[in-house]
């Protein structure tokens, strides 16, 4: 009996239909979401949309399309995080192949109208399709990024783009979770088609059912090859036989969903397509149910959205827009800051003791624009507009009418308080003053202010363009109304912002220190500078420890430790020195080895060669009889910056665990694989981590034993959540 399937499919929610000579068009169009993806429901409502099509003898051809500017964008990932067990993952994969396995072997044409971007599950659905036309538009973009949650392709993808583009182009969009152009994807062989707009993409896609009236998937042909060969081809082999140690260079194997990527492929491959879906599913649930994708779920989904809708800032007060921000300091953190903000539309007054100082600051943002611009990024047009609210200056009186005021000057208390003075001269009296210190207490910086109620810190880090993360530090006299708007302008320039309360090194700062320090530490021990470095590396975080106090410089590492001497000891406290400080001493004083900047320090940097150990290290920090396992030296690396966010968390100096877990991961970049420094300390669990801090403690040192939060909550059964 044959079903009437345009009135069957519009009694869905967020699906509607239409048929034009027997061409049935759905829309996709959830209603309460900006974006549709396969969420609840999804799978139950498109099951009955493929019965009623397929089972619709009038109905001759399908085009799937969107109602939005955007195809589809994925899964639900707030669905993914309430899997439980191995079953729940599996049936729910299953049961949305089952139903694109039904559509893509009806024998009718299938045709995916892609409005804008593709990703995850959304791909995956046009994948199952005939045939695929994308709009080509700037912002249309098609992957499958599933990998950077710890999760893999589930609805088909591991399966079906290897048959499409070959093993090897699919492994590399894959396990990267690369992002293409519509073009890009054309060249490939990912989609088949572009349309300028969305007439002429529904247009195409009626002509290609009529003039294809029974069509089958490539793989679903009789004697289908994978383009480039299956798993067994010499030179499909010769891929498998080295892509594992070229992930394993890089992930460390802290990445298990690139492994079982590589695995579903390999396997899936070497059989008939509805085998190889079945096996994708198994390794997909092995992927749900991982903590590396718990934890990357929990704190790049659920944390960082509750960040973005704005969790840290004061209720109470009307969004606001900054019109015009004066930047003090033209420098390689000020150019950045003046960069971000005129690219957000900003006027912006660089100002530098020099014009030749501001001058160069300004040629920062000439020449990312220009890069830009050889990468078909931008235009000429585009970059003098820019440049164009970029005034240079070396007078204050040209901050007048600024909303807002970032000094990025040295670190130092002087020279900050004597711009505060000249800068509070001219600007308006609503106007935020923000210091982008990054250790210096702002406490102690709005002394110098007459309004000390509107003084901020506004932590940026290097380099700012590239940078996520924007450290909002609140000193002890900052209002809710500064912090408000200090809060508005870093997503107005499209930064991630978590609020902090004033200390010294604040939090991101704080805790970075802790971990190159531990590098240092370890050397002055006698462990082998290489297994320092395989450690860092082994632990998840992106840089080794001695290669990051290059990067950091020593000098300034240097300089900080003196300041907080000699601010502890002004205070009364007693200044105990980490067991890094005498070797920064020794390399700065005596030997002169500052870092990168001066192409010496931890390592040696040959004009015409790549970096290197300094073989000397092992000569002035000799290396002992027994070494320490690998493990030791990883849990040191990890612990220490975790315990030490616990301790930031118990003085309240951070607010929540989402702007603890985010900021490590954005701003120091601890292994994303353990969801940020609380995450970790959950993932562990917290009776586990305090067991194995008081081991670590009775073997290194005291700055292990485990901040008291962690024994109470240890005592008490809880675990890190914002309430």
């Amino acid at each position: 009996m044959s079903t009437n399937s345009v009135n069957a499919i519009n009694e869905l929610n967020s699906f509607s239909a239409e048929s034009d000579n027997g061409i049935i068009t759905v829309t996709i169009d959830q209603a309460d979401r900006k974006m549709n993806v396969i969420g609840d429901g999804f799978n139950d409502a498109f099951a009955k949309l493929t019965d009623a099509f397929v089972n619709d003898q009038e109905a001759k051809g399908l085009i799937l399309t969107s109602g939005k500017s955007t195809f589809v964008v994925g899964a639900d990932i707030d669905q993914l995080a309430t899997i439980e067990t191995a079953e729940q993952a599996f049936n729910l994969v299953e049961d949305l192949k089952a139903s694109l396995r039904t559509l893509e072997t009806s024998g009718k044409p299938v045709v995916a109208a892609i409005t804008g971007t593709a990703l995850g599950g959304g791909l995956e659905l046009a994948l199952a399709c005939h045939y695929r036309i994308a709009i080509d538009s700037p912002k249309t973009k098609l992957g499958l990024p599933e990998v950077k949650l710890g999760l893999l392709p589930g609805g088909g993808g591991t399966q079906r783009l290897p048959r499409l583009v070959g093993i090897q182009k699919a492994l590399e969009l894959m396990t990267q979770g690369k992002a293409l152009s519509a073009q890009q994807a054309v060249d490939i062989g990912l989609i088949d088609d572009v349309a300028h707009d969305n007439d002429e993409l529904i247009s195409k896609a009626k002509a290609w059912i009529n003039n294809n009236p029974k069509a089958q998937q490539p793989w679903d042909k009789k004697g289908f090859k994978i383009p480039g060969g299956d798993s067994k081809h010499p030179k499909v082999v010769q891929v498998f036989s080295i892509a594992p140690a070229m992930a394993n260079q890089k992930s460390h194997s802290n990445y298990p969903a690139i492994t079982h990527i590589l695995s579903s492929v390999f396997e899936g491959c070497l059989t008939d397509i509805d085998n190889g879906l079945k096996i994708e599913s198994r390794f997909f649930v092995a992927c749900v149910l991982s903590d590396v994708s718990k934890n990357m779920i929990n704190t790049f989904w659920t944390q960082l959205n509750s960040i973005k809708k704005g969790q840290s800032r004061p209720e109470g007060f009307e969004r606001s827009k900054v019109s015009k921000v004066g930047i003090l300091g033209a420098g390689m953190m000020g150019a950045g800051i003046a960069y971000v903000s005129a690219k957000s539309g900003m006027e912006v007054v660089l100002l530098d003791k020099a014009i030749e100082g501001a001058e160069k600051g300004k040629n920062y943002s000439a020449k990312l624009l220009d890069k830009a611009i050889s990468r078909g990024r931008s235009t000429e047009e585009k970059k003098q507009a820019l440049l164009d609210l970029i005034k240079t200056t070396t007078s204050y009186d040209d901050l007048e009418g600024c909303d807002l005021i970032i000094e990025a000057v040295f670190e130092d208390v002087d020279i900050k308080a004597e711009c505060t003075r000249n800068a509070e001269a001219v600007i308006p009296e609503n106007a935020v003053y923000a210091s982008n210190t990054s250790t210096l207490p702002i406490t102690e910086l709005a002394k110098a202010s007459k309004r000390p109620n509107q003084f901020i810190g506004l932590h940026f880090f290097s380099p700012v363009d590239k940078m996520p993360l924007v450290e909002i530090i609140v000193g002890e006299e900052t209002d809710n109304a500064t912090l408000a708007k200090g809060f508005d302008y870093v997503g107005q320039i499209g930064k991630t912002p978590i609020v902090v309360n004033d200390s010294r090194g604040f939090y991101t700062s704080r805790v970075f220190g802790t971990y190159v320090s531990e590098g240092i530490a370890m050397l002055s021990e006698g462990i082998h500078p290489r297994s320092i470095e395989v450690a860092g590396m082994k632990s998840g975080m992106p840089m080794p420890p001695l290669a990051l106090q290059d990067e950091v410089s020593l000098s300034l590492s240097l300089h900080v430790m003196q300041q907080t001497k000699r601010a502890l000891e002004a205070q009364g406290k007693t200044f105990t020195p980490h067991p890094a400080m005498p070797v920064v001493e020794k390399m700065v004083k005596e030997l002169g080895r500052e870092g990168k900047k001066v192409a010496k320090g931890f390592y040696e940097y040959p004009e015409n060669g790549e970096k290197r150990l300094w073989p000397e290290l092992t000569e002035l920090y000799p290396i002992t009889d027994e070494q320490p396992s690998q493990q030791d030296l990883v849990d040191r690396l990890l612990y220490v910056q975790a315990n030490e966010t616990a301790k930031c968390f118990e003085e309240n100096v951070v607010r929540t665990v989402a702007d603890a877990n985010v900021g490590s991961i954005f701003g120091w970049g601890f292994a994303p694989n353990q969801g940020g420094t609380l995450q970790f300390i959950n993932s562990v669990g917290v009776d586990k981590f305090v067991e194995r801090s008081r081991e670590l403690a009775s073997k290194y040192g005291k700055r292990f034993e485990p901040a008291q939060i962690l024994v109470d909550m240890a005592s008490s059964g809880e675990e890190f959540v914002d309430g």
